[in-house]
């Protein structure tokens, strides 16, 4: 989708990170016996924008990828999505990240990031923003992990500084640990980024690491003295807390599902949020709806394919049940292949020299 620009401006640019997900076909499986994979889109900015455009907004998203076969199916991925990718760049000395995950619901799916020696997405260079863009999109969407290294860090906050909190701004709080060295080197970036954020999503442990406050009403009271207008505090089965610095509050039960991946939840939610305060709703309406979305999203397996439209939210928010996936995955063989590994790199890839032998 990288056509002639149309100077219109984006409903949605999401900036942060993108891969390849390889998610396990069955469940209740530990990754070492797993013998069969969907690949699909992932990277939580990226799944934001596809949970938007899935809505029915124009969104893009700025990441890099790798110059190699896993950055040319984002790209594909992305333009069937109906994401704009003109600002997907490759970085030839890294490859294409992927992430594993194991699925053992409802509650318990340890990710593996292989993003050694260093993701293209971190690469991610000031000079080379369409500022313009960013400035003039109606929402804008960043996230923590975006902070955790040069150059991505300067780029994210020289975003932030330019769009000086025009129109709806958020900051994902996405904590990551692993990315970063400890918490205290997270905290004086997650405090430059709040004080430009016009929005604030995340969890109890991440508005810990962004306010010190984990108590949902405390931290959204923190993230809103930060600079937010708005603080939305996800809490799993416990629902959402969402506080307007114009003292509106919402507090919504969650949606009841049977969980199948919650991997994706959060993403789905993002998408929904920007959807809902794009339209303008009230806010308890935009926290129900947003649930539903993201409930949509849990009681399917992947991610990014697994993003609702709007018919399945509003079939989900009347009561009904959730609508079987719009793209389900393929069908695990009945036996393991005979081949070593699911895939063969091609010749000169970035991976081939780590690729098994063809047997």
């Amino acid at each position: 989708m990288t056509g002639p620009y149309d100077p219109q401006p984006y409903d949605v640019i999401t900036m942060g990170r993108i891969g390849v997900d390889l998610y396990p076909l069955r469940t209740g499986v530990p990754l070492a016996q797993v013998d069969a994979f969907g690949k699909f889109l992932g990277g939580s900015a990226s799944n934001v924008a596809v949970g938007a455009a899935r809505l029915g907004r124009r969104t893009a998203v700025i990441t890099r990828t790798g110059r190699d076969a896993f950055g040319d199916y984002l790209h594909q991925a992305l333009e069937e999505f109906g994401v704009d990718d003109r600002w997907v760049t490759p970085v030839p000395e890294y490859p294409t990240p992927v992430t594993f995950c194991e699925i053992f619901p409802p509650d318990h799916f340890p990710l593996y990031f292989y993003r050694q020696p260093k993701a293209p997405d971190l690469e991610i260079r000031e000079q080379e923003l369409d500022l313009a863009a960013i400035a003039g999109a109606r929402v804008f969407w960043m996230t923590g992990t975006g902070l955790c290294a040069e150059p991505s860090r300067g780029a994210t906050l020289a975003a932030l500084a330019h769009r000086d909190r025009r129109g709806v701004t958020v900051f994902d709080l996405d904590w990551r640990p692993m990315f970063w060295a400890d918490p205290d080197t997270a905290r004086p970036y997650y405090r430059r980024a709040l004080a430009h954020a016009t929005v604030a999503v995340g969890n109890p442990e991440e508005c810990e690491i962004a306010t010190g406050e984990r108590e949902p009403a405390a931290a959204a009271r923190a993230l809103l003295a930060a600079g937010a207008e708005l603080a939305v505090v996800k809490q799993g089965p416990e629902g959402v807390l969402a506080l307007h610095r114009d003292g509106s509050r919402a507090e919504v039960p969650p949606v009841p599902v049977t969980v199948v991946n919650g991997l994706g939840a959060g993403d789905a939610f993002g998408g929904a949020l920007c959807h809902g305060l794009l339209s303008g709703w009230k806010l308890e309406r935009i926290m129900r709806y947003a649930n539903a979305a993201g409930a949509i999203v849990a009681a399917r397996l992947a991610c990014s394919t697994a993003m609702p439209y709007p018919d399945e939210v509003e079939q989900v928010l009347a009561g009904g049940p959730v609508p079987p996936s719009p793209t389900p995955p393929p069908e695990p063989p009945a036996t393991a292949p005979d081949s070593a590994t699911a895939w063969t790199a091609r010749p000169g890839s970035a991976y081939a020299a780590h690729a098994p032998a063809s047997p």
